[in-house]
């Protein structure tokens, strides 16, 4: 190993024989090392508090403390338990060497030794150092990264959560005074005129929904949702999101089979019912016109679950892990035209696990989809 890579590291020897400190201190500062000899464990182990080494060469008889209560007191101490510790020991038993790692030594030379292989291996343990260096620094500053990445993002979701809600207010006034207008307007001569504000009422409102879903979204992601657990009966709760959706489920033919007796579960009804509603939105989106929706209510276990099954499209296999992400996009039929999904889908499964329950997805091309939620009965 050249002396222009070595010249910052510092080795110390430990020995209480004058020969092998002036032997090892020679050959080491011949191959650029810097070097600190030692007689006793006592004097080493205050020097390396002071100064710690890069590694050091222990012998295990010494007088005072020997090698290996040495190394336990600096494998003891948070500013010297990373040096690597090197023993060099007349002693060869097995049972000495396990001493030795236990004690935590990364390596036993027994002397005699040939002074080719401890330089040899002090350089191997010196270059496995640098590498334990060079990795813990890129582990900090890749946290350092994650860190201010992580900042970054909380920084972002809160001025967009922050725009979203001062947005919120205008377009429920925007919404609000169009549909004054639209009903002021029934009466009117002009066809168009009644089209168009109908046209931009529709529009607030899906605004406005739209917002609320993005808030919605943001409060469960950071748990800040009212989640209000009690036993409810799924077939009203169904009902009830079935009736707020109005006229839009006669776009298609919806069926709801549920057990005589109802299907108790322990859920929030007011949440639970907006997942069923967006999962009937989802179906009534994709389903064409004369298609059939099935709302079916069955048990799973000890859970209650509740399946979406139209006769859409269908959703291509590899689409279905990406189904719930946010704004997430899935392939239509012919695989060209893609649909986006929004934040109704990932609202649903953020919704579900908010109520300790699981939500999923079984499709196929051109077979129409299932989604379905289970959770807990009482």
């Amino acid at each position: 190993m050249s002396t222009a890579r070595d010249s910052s590291k510092l080795v110390m020897i430990v020995d209480d024989t004058p020969a092998n400190l002036k032997l090892l201190e020679g050959m080491l500062s011949e191959r650029g090392y810097g070097v600190r000899a030692f007689p006793s464990g006592q004097l080493a182990v205050q020097a390396a508090r002071r100064e710690p080494p890069d590694l050091i060469l222990l012998d295990v008889m010494m007088p005072g403390i020997d090698g290996f209560t040495t190394c336990r007191q600096l494998k003891a101490d948070p500013a010297t338990r990373d040096i690597p510790v090197i023993f060099l020991s007349a002693l060869s038993e097995t049972s000495d060497k396990l001493k030795a790692f236990t004690a935590g030594g990364v390596d036993y030379i027994t002397k005699p030794f040939q002074t080719e292989e401890v330089a040899a291996r002090v350089s191997t343990h010196l270059a496995l150092l640098g590498a334990r260096r060079d990795l813990d620094e890129r582990n900090r500053q890749l946290e350092s990264s994650l860190a201010r990445q992580a900042k970054l993002e909380r920084m972002r979701d809160d001025l967009v959560h922050m725009m979203v809600h001062d947005m919120r207010s205008p377009l429920m006034g925007i919404q609000g005074n169009l549909s004054f207008l639209s009903e002021d307007l029934q009466g009117h001569p002009e066809p168009d005129v009644r089209l168009a504000v109908d046209a931009a009422s529709g529009a607030a409102t899906r605004l406005v929904d739209m917002v609320s879903a993005m808030l919605d979204v943001s409060r469960l992601e950071s748990q800040q949702m009212p989640v209000s657990l009690r036993e409810a009966d799924l077939a009203v709760v169904v009902k009830q999101a079935i009736d707020g959706l109005g006229a839009l489920t006669r776009k298609c033919a919806l069926e709801v089979r549920s057990p005589a007796a109802g299907l108790a579960a322990s859920c929030d009804p007011d949440l639970t019912a907006r997942v069923v509603a967006n999962l009937l939105g989802n179906a009534l989106k994709f389903t064409p016109s004369g298609g059939a929706i099935t709302v079916e209510l069955s048990e799973s276990g000890a859970h209650a679950r509740v399946s979406v099954i139209d006769t859409g499209p269908g959703i291509p296999l590899e689409w279905h892990g990406r189904i719930f992400e946010k704004f997430g996009q899935v392939s239509g039929e012919d695989r060209k035209v893609k649909h986006s999904t929004g934040l109704g889908l990932a609202f649903c499964k953020l919704a579900v696990e908010a109520q300790s329950g699981r939500i999923g997805l079984t499709s196929t091309d051109s077979r129409g989809s299932t989604f379905w939620f289970e959770l807990p009965r009482p």
